[in-house]
């Protein structure tokens, strides 16, 4: 039979074992959760570049278009860059809903 002593240890010996796999398991899962962040970033950001890239050309190309139609090339540019100023005037009335909506999906990534 065993004594109290013997007992203890044995106790002592799992729950340190019970920590360090608890350990380990939250390092990994902490490395899971930062790859799927990482890579979802990424992603993202390669695919923000393509519809920027898209949008510069294209902007380019309806700004020669409306020019030639009015008759001098930089009416075009100017008629677009109203139209993105009136676009970047409506973004910065909604920035705030747009950054907690961010946060929040942010928060909800990291948590879940």
């Amino acid at each position: 039979m065993e004594t109290n002593s013997e007992s203890i240890d044995l106790l002592l010996t799992r729950a340190e074992e019970f920590s360090k796999t608890n350990l380990e398991l939250l390092k990994l899962k902490s490395i899971d959760k930062a790859a799927d962040i990482g890579s979802t970033l990424f992603s993202r950001l390669l695919l923000i570049l393509a519809i920027c890239l898209f949008s510069l050309t294209f902007t380019i190309a309806i700004s020669f278009w409306l020019g030639e139609l009015l008759g001098r090339v930089f009416y075009g540019f100017f008629i677009v860059a109203g139209v993105y100023a009136i676009i970047g005037l409506i973004l910065f009335i909604i920035h705030p809903g747009i950054k907690a909506r961010v946060g929040n999906e942010i928060i909800i990534q990291m948590t879940s």
